[in-house]
C-alpha cells in the first residue's frame, strides 16, 4: 500500500488551500504538512496590484526560493506527494518550487492542485517536473473552496 503526503501552502490565512488540504487528506488517508514561510506574508507583502510587493517581487523572479520554516520528515516514506497551494500569476508561488526543490521525489508520484476565485492552475505541472525530472509530475487542478471529501476522493483514486 502506498503512503500518501498532502503538502500545501496558504499565505493569507483565510486557509481555503488548507481546509481543500485537510479533505484531500482525509479522502486519500494521507499524511498532511504545511509549508509555512520563515517569514510569514503580511496583507501589504500579497497584494498583487503593488509591483513592489513581496509576493510580486518573488513571481516576477524565476529563480525565487523563499525559504521554508520547517521540514518533512521522512519524505523518503511517501509514495505519492499531493501539493497545494493557492494560484499567483496563473501558476504555483515560488515557495512551492522552494518546497519541490528541498527534496528528491526519484520515483514519487507529484500531483498539483490549487485553489482560486477563478484563475487555472496554468503551466504548474510543467513547472514541477522540470524542478522534479525524476519523478511523475501529474498536470493538476484546481478547486473550488466547497469541493467535497467525496469530490476529492474520486478525483484522488487514480494516484491512491
Amino acid at each position: 500500500m502506498s503512503k500518501v503526503l498532502v503538502a500545501y501552502f496558504t499565505a493569507s490565512g483565510g486557509n481555503v488551500t488548507g481546509k481543500v488540504a485537510e479533505r484531500l487528506a482525509e479522502a486519500v488517508g494521507g499524511d498532511i504538512f504545511e509549508i509555512v514561510p520563515e517569514t510569514l506574508y503580511t496583507a501589504e507583502d500579497l497584494d498583487w496590484r503593488n509591483k513592489e510587493s513581496r509576493s510580486t517581487i518573488e513571481m516576477q523572479d524565476r529563480n525565487s526560493r523563499p525559504p521554508i520554516a520547517s521540514k518533512v520528515e521522512d519524505m523518503a516514506q511517501y509514495d505519492t506527494v499531493f501539493v497545494g497551494f493557492p494560484v499567483w500569476w496563473y501558476r504555483e508561488p515560488s515557495i512551492i518550487d522552494t518546497f519541490i526543490e528541498q527534496y528528491d521525489f526519484t520515483g514519487k508520484t507529484v500531483v498539483p492542485f490549487a485553489t482560486s476565485g477563478g484563475s487555472k492552475i496554468g503551466e504548474t505541472g510543467k513547472n514541477l517536473k522540470e524542478l522534479a525530472p525524476d519523478a511523475k509530475v501529474e498536470e493538476g487542478l484546481r478547486f473550488a473552496a466547497d469541493v467535497t471529501v467525496e469530490e476529492l476522493k474520486d478525483w484522488a483514486k487514480a494516484w491512491c
